[in-house]
């Protein structure tokens, strides 16, 4: 196992220094900015290639924020705590305790702790304590033996559908379409009126915080009776005869607790793809952002996910850098009707972080296969 060590090494060099060894000890293998950087400032690059290579990240929070990088306005540690959230990766975090902070650093420590899924958080006061709540942390990590976790439910959950609360088909989608994502908490009762509210009034910068979302994409806001939406805006409109990756168009907080994302697929001139390779990914990256939410604290949910019903929609494979000449549409020309999975099973927290993969991929063949059929 490959722990990478996240943190500012300013008021943390105690700590930092003393982690390498005892990491390796465990017999696992260390990762820091200080074994492949000669620069006193990291390559932001480096490091989140470093990161990527890695199988947890353990953040240390101290009393300063860090270096500022002009491309992104944000610290090392900042843009590694938010590569590791997009990438599902299981992070150990621990807060030093007795020490002054800096307001950005501050502001960071209320982003990070405001998040649960695929995280554990802990405070340390010395350099001894923080190495027996690594070792412990690092040694349950280790003996699990599954990320996620299933098992049977005993009812069916109830699923708001956004395309059949629309009334969509396929002539009201110009935007092609679109998968939906819908995350139901188990054991919750729903949202009281004053909690929706402040819920509501959060949500925009909690979809903005997940870092999906780029900066210069507008957010819109709304509210019913029964839910709240962030629509995403598209932004500069691509050209018609061009391939199109997906992208996010909005998320919804309903009051039953449900958290539901909904994106486009990719698409060129011909029509919507589904790509048996790219639709897992897709799905799990719409999974993680659900769960940097943090919103949702259940130990289990249930999953579902559909893709409205559009004529011109086929299974093929997308590429980026070159659109089809033909393709077969699914249904040939006839009125769809939704493709979608019905939760039979509950799941624990871990598919909203990283477990995200290992779901997405039970849930897009169980799509393909009401298509093969």
């Amino acid at each position: 196992m490959r722990v990478f060590i996240s943190s500012v090494r300013k008021g943390l060099e105690e700590e930092r220094d003393s982690l390498p060894g005892l990491i390796t000890a465990l017999g696992y293998t260390p990762v820091r900015f200080e074994d492949f950087s000669a620069q006193a400032t990291p390559s932001r690059e480096a490091c989140l290639h470093a990161l990527e290579s890695s199988d947890v990240c353990l953040v240390l929070l101290g009393p300063n924020y860090g270096h500022v990088f002009p491309e992104t306005g944000q610290s090392a540690t900042h843009d590694e705590w938010v590569h590791a959230q997009k990438l599902g990766m299981p992070r150990l975090v621990y807060r030093k305790t007795g020490v002054m902070f800096e307001p950005e650093q501050h502001e960071f420590t209320r982003l990070v702790e405001a998040y649960a899924t695929g995280l554990f958080r802990d405070s340390f006061r010395n350099t001894s304590e923080l190495q027996v709540k690594v070792v412990q942390a690092l040694r349950e990590l280790s003996s699990k033996p599954s990320v996620l976790e299933f098992k049977r439910l005993t009812y069916s959950p109830v699923v708001s559908w956004i395309a059949d609360a629309n009334g969509e088909n396929s002539s009201s989608i110009s935007q092609g379409a679109l998968l939906e994502v819908h995350i139901l908490p188990l054991d919750r009762h729903g949202y009281s009126a004053r909690e929706m509210e402040l819920f509501t009034e959060s949500l925009t910068n909690r979809v903005r915080g997940t870092r999906y979302i780029s900066d210069d994409v507008a957010l819109r806001v709304s509210k019913s009776r029964d839910h709240a939406v962030v629509n995403i805006e598209s932004g500069r409109r691509p050209a018609w005869d061009k391939p199109q990756t997906w992208r996010i168009v909005e998320v919804r907080l309903y009051g039953t607790g449900q958290i539901s994302v909904r994106a486009t697929l990719p698409r060129d001139q011909m029509g919507s793809i589904l790509d048996t390779e790219a639709l897992p990914k897709q799905i799990a990256e719409m999974l993680r952002l659900a769960g940097a939410l943090g919103i949702i604290q259940q130990e289990h949910v249930a999953v579902a996910v559909g893709v409205s019903p559009n004529s011109l929609i086929s299974v093929d494979t997308f590429d980026p850098n070159r659109s089809r000449s033909r393709a077969q549409p699914l249904g040939f020309g006839r009125q769809l009707g939704m493709l979608r999975t019905e939760p039979d099973e509950a799941v624990s927290l871990a598919a909203l972080g990283n477990g995200a993969d290992e779901a997405a991929d039970s849930l897009a063949r169980v799509l393909f296969a009401q298509i093969a059929t």
